[in-house]
C-alpha cells in the first residue's frame, strides 16, 4: 500500500480499555476502516472513515488499493490475529507491512471468566462458517469454545449437539465479554432457549454421547452412499499412506461418498480437501455427507483431469475459494484412473513431497497402477477383507473384493 497498515484490536470495553499505542494508532490514521460497530466504539476524529463492505473478502484488496499511500488504521475484534483480519492482512500485504495492537481476544477473556486453561480448549470459529463445522469436536467429555456469527448461532449449535444426542451437555453462553453489558448464562444443550446479543461466545463441556471419532475409519453406517465407498478397513489403510498433517491439502479425485476427503480433513482442524466428482447426483450426496460430518472440505463438480486445469492460485485482485491457493500436499485416486494422463496430471501438480496413492479393485486399474509402481516405484499392498456373516444358522466369512493400493512419495 506504500504505507503502513496499523490493525487495533478493540474490545466491548470500547475505546476506555485501549492501551495508548492503540489510541496514538488511531488518532495518527488518514482513514479509519471497521464495521459500523467498531467504528461507532470510537470518538470522532479528523479521520475519514469506512465501513466494511460486504462480501468483505471479495472487496478487500480493491479497497486497500484505494487507499494506498494514506495512514491506514483497521479496527478489527481482540486479538486481530486470532480468526481475525490482521492474518487476512497480511497474506495480503505481507507481515513488513502490517503492524499488529492486539487486545485480549474473546477466548482469553472466556476462558478467565470459566477458569478454563486455555490451552486444552479446543476453539471452533463459525464466522462466515458452517454451523456443521462443530461436528469433529463433539466427543464424550471434550471441552470447546465456538465463535458466534450472530444472535442466532447459540441456537444452531444447541440443536446440532441435541441431533448428536449431547443434549445433556454443559451450555454456556458469554456475551459482551469485557464491556458494561456482559453476562454469562449456564445451561444445557438441550435446555437452551435464550435471546443473545449477537456479540456471543460459546462455551460447551460434552456429556457422554455416541462416538465418531475423528480416527481413521468411521463406520460405513456414517455415510450416505450408492455404494460407491471406500470401505472401513481400506479407507484407514488408505489415509495411513496419505498421512494428514496439519495444514495440508488433499485433491480427493472422484470422490463417491467423499470418505477420504472428509477423514483427512476430520484429524485437524486445519487439514483441507477438495473433493472432486463428475456426476451430479454424487455431488449433492458427497456434500450432504461433509456437511453431516463437518469436514472442511470444497466440493467441485467435474471431470479429472481436465477440471485440475481450472484451479487458480488466490491473488490480491482474485482471492478464490478457500483452498485453492496451493499446491497439494497429497492426492488420492479413488475413481477414474484409467482416464487419460490422470497419472501425468496429478503427478505434475503434487508438491515435492507429497504422496500420492492410488486404489484399485478392476484388472484394468491393476495393470495401470503396476506399470506406474514400475516406473515411479513406492509402495504396493494387497487387502483382502472378510466379514464375519449368517450361514444358514451358523457364521461364516465373506470375502469383499480384493484392493490394490498404490502410494508413492515425490
Amino acid at each position: 500500500m506504500g504505507a503502513e497498515v496499523v490493525v487495533v484490536g478493540i474490545g466491548a470495553d470500547g475505546y476506555d480499555g485501549l492501551a495508548p499505542a492503540a489510541r496514538e494508532a488511531i488518532a495518527a490514521a488518514d482513514v479509519l476502516m471497521g464495521s459500523t460497530r467498531q467504528l461507532g466504539l470510537v470518538p470522532a476524529g479528523t479521520a475519514e472513515r469506512r465501513a466494511w463492505p460486504s462480501p468483505l473478502s471479495e472487496a478487500l484488496p480493491g479497497l486497500l488499493a484505494e487507499y494506498r499511500g494514506r495512514r491506514v488504521c483497521v479496527l478489527a475484534s481482540g486479538d486481530p490475529t486470532f480468526h481475525g483480519i490482521g492474518t487476512t492482512l497480511v497474506r495480503l500485504l505481507g507481515a513488513s507491512a502490517v503492524r499488529v495492537i492486539p487486545h485480549p481476544s474473546s477466548v482469553s477473556l472466556a476462558c478467565a471468566r470459566l477458569g478454563w486453561a486455555q490451552e486444552q480448549v479446543q476453539v471452533v470459529s463459525l464466522v462466515g462458517r458452517p454451523t456443521s463445522l462443530v461436528h469433529p469436536h463433539v466427543q464424550p467429555g471434550s471441552r470447546f469454545l465456538v465463535l458466534s456469527w450472530g444472535a442466532r448461532t447459540p441456537g444452531e449449535v444447541a440443536d446440532l449437539l441435541v441431533a448428536r444426542g449431547y443434549g445433556a451437555s454443559e451450555f454456556i453462553v458469554l456475551e459482551q465479554l469485557g464491556g458494561p453489558a456482559e453476562r454469562v448464562t449456564r445451561t444445557t444443550a438441550a435446555e437452551w432457549t435464550g435471546e443473545v446479543d449477537p456479540l456471543n461466545v460459546i462455551a460447551v463441556r460434552c456429556a457422554d454421547g455416541p462416538v465418531l471419532s475423528t480416527a481413521p475409519g468411521l463406520p460405513d453406517a456414517a455415510y450416505e452412499s450408492d455404494g460407491q465407498l471406500t470401505k472401513r478397513e481400506v479407507r484407514a489403510v488408505t489415509l495411513s499412506r496419505l498421512a494428514p498433517v496439519p495444514g495440508q491439502l488433499l485433491w480427493d479425485i472422484g470422490g463417491g461418498a467423499g470418505s477420504i476427503g472428509i477423514e483427512w480433513s476430520r484429524h485437524h482442524p486445519t487439514c483441507r480437501a477438495i473433493a472432486i466428482e463428475r456426476d451430479e447426483e454424487r455431488v449433492r450426496r458427497l456434500e450432504r455427507n461433509v456437511a453431516a460430518l463437518g469436514a472442511n472440505v470444497t466440493v467441485v463438480h467435474g471431470a479429472a483431469p481436465e477440471v485440475l486445469e481450472s484451479f487458480k492460485p488466490q491473488t490480491q485482485e482474485s482471492p478464490g475459494l478457500p483452498g485453492w491457493a496451493d499446491e497439494p500436499d497429497a492426492i488420492f485416486i479413488g475413481g477414474g484412473a484409467t482416464a487419460e494422463g490422470m497419472v501425468e496430471a496429478c503427478w505434475a501438480a503434487l508438491r515435492p513431497g507429497g504422496r500420492l496413492v492410488m486404489n484399485g479393485v478392476t484388472l484394468e486399474t491393476e495393470v495401470l497402477i503396476a506399470r506406474w509402481y514400475q516406473e515411479l516405484g513406492g509402495d504396493l499392498v494387497r487387502m483382502d477383507v472378510q466379514r464375519a456373516s449368517a450361514v444358514g444358522g451358523m457364521t461364516g466369512w465373506r470375502p469383499a473384493m480384493p484392493v490394490t493400493i498404490w502410494s508413492v512419495t515425490k
